[in-house]
């Protein structure tokens, strides 16, 4: 079940992600079970959770639901990856977008795709993945 992580952010409460998926392929659902599945299995939960999810095998640091949203063009893919970078920062896990180590935008500081310092003032993340 390929996909590539184009853009990910783990926070205490969630996570938001945006995966380049193979073409043709909308399976999300299969691969949030997997990681969910692989991650739980390395997790001891069991304490936290509640006789209802025992009994469907789920951890309790899982929601049963995740939301889908396609990204439409240039403008959304860059609108979703300063959401994702920046959501650290407005749920007050950390001062700077840089501060927050559980997330891809080092990667694309390394890349040359963000400012070390984005997310303070007025910068902005450009990039095109037009194929």
């Amino acid at each position: 079940m390929p996909f590539e992580i184009v853009a990910w952010v783990v926070l205490p409460e969630h996570m938001h992600a945006v995966w380049k998926m193979p073409e043709g392929d909308i399976d999300y659902s299969v691969r949030w079970g997997m990681i969910k599945s692989r991650f739980s299995r390395r997790l001891s939960v069991a304490a936290g959770s509640s006789s209802s999810r025992q009994r469907r095998r789920e951890a309790s640091i899982w929601q049963r639901r995740f939301w889908e949203h396609r990204i439409r063009d240039d403008h959304d893919l860059q609108t979703h990856f300063d959401y994702i970078h920046f959501n650290p920062v407005k749920h007050g896990h950390c001062q700077r977008v840089a501060d927050w180590p559980y997330s891809t935008f080092h990667r694309w500081v390394r890349q040359g795709h963000y400012a070390s310092d984005w997310g303070v003032g007025e910068l902005r993340f450009d990039v095109s993945f037009g194929e």
